[in-house]
């Protein structure tokens, strides 16, 4: 099994699901964006990486508009030289409608990750070398108003079958790649991780790069690189 085909089982699962009200918009990336979203997991995923860093879910300016997790548009069309056509959701949001790599909208969350990794490491395979990036959930949930929804504040009854496909999928992605440890971006993805995970994995966190948080908004990447040093990850 390769991390292409984990992705194809987790889309058709999470494909299964259905979603109430609040939520009335759910996009899956990983089927509109499939050829993008599987040339990021053909060319990046490699066994043996020294840690895995774990996201949520999708933005709805990044890995919704790119298949890439945290997948902000410039970063990931001119540093990883990833591109092309992204297909439309079936049920698109009016007030977040899905433009691939012509949006123009930046997911801030995104710039601060491939930015950090584009300036500590200069090229996308000197990272990759080391390091991979996974999102937990692939489904983005929108509100009527457009809002996000995060997996966390669904109801038990859609939470619990989510999260049971979800952890299933991050088994299997540690189990293909081995990594030295796994990252929580954000203390969700850690929990997730730590409830997943067998007991022995080395689980850490950082700090979650969002603008809704006003530590990560004091400089979020020498912050997320302390912690990474904590843990005895040089960058």
């Amino acid at each position: 099994m390769n991390a292409v085909t984990i992705s194809r089982r987790l889309s058709r699962e999470v494909s299964k699901l259905s979603f109430g009200k609040p939520v009335t918009h759910v996009y899956n990336p990983l089927e509109y964006a499939r050829a993008t979203s599987e040339e990021y997991l053909k060319r990046f995923a490699r066994p043996g990486c020294e840690a895995l860093f774990l996201g949520m879910n999708p933005g709805p300016f990044g890995m919704a508009q790119t298949g890439v997790p945290f997948g902000e548009v410039s970063l990931v069309r001119d540093w990883m030289r990833i591109g092309g056509k992204v297909g439309r959701p079936e049920r698109e949001h009016p007030k977040r409608p899905i433009l691939g790599f012509e949006c123009e909208r930046s997911e801030v969350s995104g710039a601060r990750v491939w930015g950090w990794a584009k300036e500590r490491f200069g090229t996308p395979e000197v990272f990759f070398e080391r390091f991979f990036v996974w999102n937990f959930c692939p489904l983005l949930f929108m509100e009527e108003s457009g809002r996000n929804r995060t997996p966390d504040k669904l109801p038990a009854d859609e939470r619990d079958p989510l999260f049971a496909v979800c952890d299933d999928s991050l088994r299997r992605i540690v189990r293909l790649l081995e990594p030295e440890r796994v990252i929580g971006v954000g203390k969700f993805a850690e929990q997730r991780a730590k409830k997943a995970l067998p007991s022995g994995t080395t689980i850490g966190t950082i700090l979650h790069p969002s603008p809704a948080s006003p530590i990560a908004n004091r400089g979020w990447a020498p912050q997320a690189e302390k912690q990474l040093a904590a843990m005895g990850i040089s960058t």
